[in-house]
């Protein structure tokens, strides 16, 4: 979240996933706005490529798209697949991303100004920008602003309908969570099952930057392992000087998590080092990486250690009597109250908020990762102690969020099997997705017309 590496839908995807509470799906994940435009090649004419049900999709639209794709698949460090490979595979998405969002019309899911308001701030916050400056990159993209806020709007509305379909198809039996812990245990000797918990620097290189600039960027990255090796601190360091995303917020921190959920640069620089070790300078398509490793653990069922939040809410739910616009703006209104001094969070929970959190002050405890929803989750992983959230719109309503303290700790038995549970959760929301968006798709009336020119 400094030069637009990702381009807009990556900025999209950051307001839905992180933002708005919209589970990710599979297509992009968030990346980091920056000041210098897209560069395309010529600009072909525009022409109708395909018609899903009567709604045409343009040759621009998959000439934007695939920007937006093969910018991060360079930021990845993924293998790019050839032009006309990708230019396929992102006519499909479109298609299959137009005939969700006429359904989510039809079936009267919607997403008001507030809630697209409330999104598009959350990509400047991101971003450590202010939204005019947001706004002055994304034209610098080569999109309009409302065009920015259609694509916000049609993610959010994309992720409320698929909320709704999908959850009636991902129930989780005893007998399911059985099996995954047993396949976990048999799997234990396997490399995916090594566990790391790392802090990151980048140093972005723009891509196509000339010589000179990549040797500055270098210098800069070979500057800040000295630096941390010298002994000092590595969360200010990254809170300062990285262009990973979040890394203001969370200071480079990326958390526990199997080798198999990390980028394999970082694995295959890591392998050697022991905790507390700071790896040389690396590089990738996006920039200069530098990884320091915090904890190297073999996961096991007997010691899961995960990081545990303690935070609080305010949960208010939009109805005949309070609208989602409403509702932000209550709660925007009680952060001023509690930040200025003259209400306190606990007394605003107890009065207002519409769960059973609230006569605890909107205290939710202790929580293991998975055990909220991903939109709420998101945005709490993003916090500091003591710092409050903006609004947050989710599948259960508009919340406000404050973390009070983060934990590791050692799960028990009872809470590995609550663990596994949200694990199994995720994997059949995804299983589930494949198998909707595929029942979406056969049902649509899809006429290809002309390929598109690249």
């Amino acid at each position: 979240m400094k030069k637009l590496s990702l381009a807009l839908l990556a900025a999209v995807l950051a307001a839905s996933a992180a933002a708005q509470g919209l589970r990710a799906t599979p297509q992009l994940g968030p990346g980091r706005l920056g000041a210098e435009p897209v560069q395309r090649g010529p600009q072909a004419a525009d022409f109708i490529v395909a018609v899903v049900n009567s709604e045409p999709i343009t040759n621009n639209e998959v000439r934007l798209r695939m920007v937006r794709y093969e910018q991060q698949l360079a930021q990845q460090g993924s293998p790019m697949p050839p032009r006309t490979q990708l230019a396929r595979e992102v006519l499909e998405r479109l298609i299959t991303e137009k005939a969700q969002l006429q359904l989510a019309k039809e079936t009267g899911v919607r997403a008001d100004d507030a809630t697209v308001d409330l999104a598009e701030q959350n990509v400047a916050r991101q971003n450590n920008i202010e939204v005019p400056e947001l706004r002055q990159r994304v034209v610098a993209s080569g999109t309009t602003v409302a065009q920015f806020r259609d694509d916000l709007r049609n993610q959010i509305l994309l992720q409320r309908l698929r909320d709704r379909e999908l959850e009636p198809r991902s129930k989780v039996s005893e007998a399911d969570i059985d099996a995954f812990l047993r396949e976990q245990e048999s799997g234990v000797s396997d490399t995916n099952s090594t566990e790391l918990n790392l802090q990151h620097i980048l140093v972005v290189v723009p891509e196509g930057a000339p010589a000179s600039e990549v040797a500055q960027r270098q210098a800069k990255a070979m500057k800040l392992l000295e630096r941390a090796r010298a002994g000092e601190d590595f969360t200010q360091l990254a809170r300062d000087n990285s262009d990973a995303a979040g890394a203001a917020q969370n200071g480079g921190q990326i958390g526990l998590r199997a080798a198999d959920r990390l980028p394999q640069l970082f694995v295959d620089v890591t392998k050697d080092l022991k905790e507390g070790q700071i790896s040389d300078v690396v590089r990738s398509s996006a920039g200069f990486h530098i990884v320091k490793v915090l904890e190297k653990r073999q996961a096991t069922r007997a010691g899961i250690s995960v990081t545990q939040s303690h935070a609080r809410h305010i949960l208010l739910r939009a109805g005949p009597n309070l609208s989602e616009t409403q509702a932000i703006q209550r709660l925007a209104d009680f952060k001023k109250r509690i930040e200025g001094g003259t209400a306190t969070f606990a007394e605003l929970a107890r009065d207002n908020s519409q769960d059973a959190s609230a006569k605890n002050g909107g205290d939710l405890g202790w929580a293991s990762p998975g055990m909220f929803v991903p939109e709420f989750e998101d945005v709490l992983n993003a916090l500091a102690p003591g710092q409050i959230s903006d609004p947050v719109v989710s599948r259960f309503g508009i919340h406000l969020i404050q973390l009070i303290e983060r934990r590791q700790n050692t799960l028990g038995p009872k809470e590995q099997r609550e663990v596994a549970r949200n694990l199994v959760k995720e994997k059949k929301l995804d299983e589930a997705y494949v198998r909707w968006s595929q029942e979406v798709r056969g049902r649509a009336y899809v006429e290809y017309r002309e390929p598109p020119v690249l």
